[in-house]
């Protein structure tokens, strides 16, 4: 496996759940982190601990990827021993509600369209050029199970999660002839808050989701991103499709 040991690795959504856990992931193989977030304060609560789990260095940016003019302005403000980026992790998502789509509110689409596909290639467009310059880099983006398989009453989120695949894929083909690598991670059910902000902090609704089984957990899925990353460099993993023992697709579960 090759070292990350002092690699730039630049995580979106990085202040909880699954881009918590790759932080701490890629700390404890030396990298140095750029990490970026709405809520700044979270970030920065978790310096110390990713320092003392091996980061050679923590950037706390606060960011809302939503927002093309401050992703651009971050990035370009980035301090230059932080510009060189390695490995960019295009982690930032979310779902807003579960409902037909002809019922639901139009407010939900843009919250998961502005982040979960515009956020994802706002992130790829400024930062991607550098890597092609320097030769040298990779891209991963989160995907979901829910871009493989639509379930009721998620149709848009699903849509979002089947661009991220499309999106990386194109991205594959555009970058062929670099030495820049793309992957998409694609888990299926992880114990977040995503079901927390997709009910909009209803939290016995969003229990509900992980009861009577065993999800994934946001390490789990952190593991699959760090081997990725970590593989030798004529080597690409395009997909990793990774589930709970207790899930087979995006409807098809064992509750016990």
């Amino acid at each position: 496996m090759e070292s990350l040991r002092g690699k730039i690795v630049l995580i979106t959504g990085a202040s909880s759940g699954i881009g918590k856990a790759t932080a701490y992931a890629f700390a404890a193989r030396g990298a140095k982190l750029v990490l970026c977030a709405r809520r700044l304060e979270l970030l920065d609560g978790e310096v110390d601990g990713l320092t003392s789990a091996g980061a050679e260095g923590v950037l706390n940016v606060q960011l809302d990827v939503q927002d093309r003019a401050a992703v651009e302005a971050a990035l370009a403000g980035l301090p230059e021993e932080w510009k060189a980026i390695d490995v960019l992790v295009n982690n930032a998502g979310l779902s807003r509600g579960l409902t037909k789509i002809y019922e639901d509110d139009p407010q939900n689409w843009e919250e998961m369209i502005d982040t979960n596909v515009k956020g994802l290639l706002y992130m790829t467009r400024y930062v991607v050029p550098g890597m092609v310059e320097r030769g040298a880099g990779q891209v991963i983006n989160l995907g979901s199970t829910a871009g493989h398989w639509t379930y009721a009453n998620g149709g848009v989120y699903c849509a979002t999660k089947a661009a991220v695949n499309v999106i990386t894929e194109g991205l594959k083909i555009d970058l062929i002839g670099t030495p820049v690598r793309v992957t998409s991670v694609d888990p299926g059910m992880v114990e977040t808050d995503f079901s927390k902000i997709r009910f909009r902090g209803d939290e016995e609704r969003a229990a509900k989701v992980y009861a009577g089984l065993k999800p994934l957990e946001p390490s789990d899925v952190a593991d699959a991103i760090v081997y990725a990353a970590s593989v030798p460099k004529h080597v690409n993993i395009s997909n990793i499709l990774l589930m709970p023992t207790d899930q087979s697709n995006s409807t098809t579960f064992n509750r016990k």
